[in-house]
């Protein structure tokens, strides 16, 4: 049995979630989520918790079993407390723009680089635009925003410009060394 996906989810008292066939919607104070779960795993709720088994103990029942509960687990968090994604952007000249519900990277490059905002997700830049706070009630689509602005310019090893995860560590490394004596 899974440890993970046998343990029941707790659903707060602000928050209504539904079940039908295999579809599972939740609904808090901050949004509505929905999701269709694999149809290897089934799907309760029974007094305030919700409680997932397997059909079977096959492999991929085994493997979409935990997967499942921490999918629907995340909803319920995410229709509560919501999550939220700081990056910092460091580099001379480096900075983002917010221009509607589209975010401008000025990052080293010739021209502007421009990356839509999903709906339900709600971006703020602050810090004269070298920090940007990626905030939403769905992880994945608030992690995926993430990942994707990091990737226009990830931080580079040997002045550490670039957009990083806030708190992130680059590993630093030393640039070219003097040859010093003995060279000719």
């Amino acid at each position: 049995m899974s440890r993970i996906g046998k343990l029941p989810i707790p659903v707060p008292a602000n928050v209504k979630v539904a079940v039908q066939g295999r579809d599972v919607r939740v609904e808090g104070p901050k949004g509505k989520l929905s999701l269709t779960h694999h149809p290897h795993v089934k799907v309760t709720v029974e007094a305030g918790k919700v409680l997932l088994t397997r059909i079977d103990d096959q492999r991929l029942s085994r493997s979409v079993h935990g997967l499942t509960r921490m999918l629907i687990a995340n909803m319920i968090k995410g229709v509560t407390d919501g999550f939220s994604v700081d990056l910092e952007i460091q580099g001379v000249g480096y900075k983002a723009e917010l221009q509607g519900r589209t975010v401008a990277l000025s990052v080293g490059f010739a021209n502007q680089i421009k990356i839509d905002v999903p709906d339900g997700v709600a971006v703020k830049i602050e810090g004269q635009g070298t920090r940007l706070n990626i905030a939403g009630v769905d992880k994945q689509a608030v992690g995926q925003l993430a990942a994707d602005i990091r990737r226009v310019r990830k931080p580079e090893p040997y002045l550490g410009k670039g957009i990083r995860y806030a708190g992130e560590v680059v590993k630093r490394k030393a640039g070219k060394q003097f040859a010093g004596a003995g060279a000719k």
